[in-house]
């Protein structure tokens, strides 16, 4: 029976659309504001943001599940470090979602294209905080030794080697 956790299953697809994002909105907008994409083209970059925020939800939810059994050998502090820089990347790309949200129905194109300028920047914010969403995980695995408690039991992984 596979007893590896789901949280680092799930966790990277949030964490790269945090990092593609400012690329791909910034990209859009700049082909919208020229002309070359019409503005409903807009709606991919709404669609591909509610798949970070969705992502990232399930994966705050599986680290959730993951916690009790991680606290036997991670520090409280470095735990809630993790928890809190997950909630502020997850909840602002939420927020960001909703300004772009904007930019689709706002009647006004120039105001359209300058809402939509405002959530590319806000983009940005949401990958500097996937990044330290990312960087207090990889401190509870590489530092802290979360994995150890999904590991399997000592010997267990020798023995199958040994045939």
């Amino acid at each position: 029976m596979d007893m590896l956790p789901w949280h680092p299953r799930l966790v990277h697809l949030p964490i790269a659309l945090g990092v593609l994002m400012p690329g791909v909105a910034g990209g859009v907008l700049l082909a919208w504001w020229r002309g070359l994409f019409p503005r409903r083209t807009w709606v991919i970059v709404v669609a591909l943001q509610v798949v970070l925020v969705g992502s990232g939800i399930v994966a705050m939810r599986t680290g959730e599940a993951d916690e009790e059994r991680v606290e036997r050998v991670v520090p409280e502090e470095a735990i809630e470090a993790h928890e809190d820089a997950a909630k502020g990347f997850v909840w602002v790309a939420a927020a960001v979602w909703l300004v772009m949200l904007v930019a689709v129905v706002l009647p006004d194109e120039r105001a359209a294209r300058v809402v939509a300028a405002l959530a590319v920047a806000g983009t940005v914010v949401v990958l500097v905080l996937g990044y330290r969403a990312g960087e207090a995980g990889g401190r509870l695995v590489y530092e802290h030794g979360a994995a150890r408690v999904f590991a399997p039991q000592a010997g267990t992984a020798e023995e199958s080697h040994e045939d």
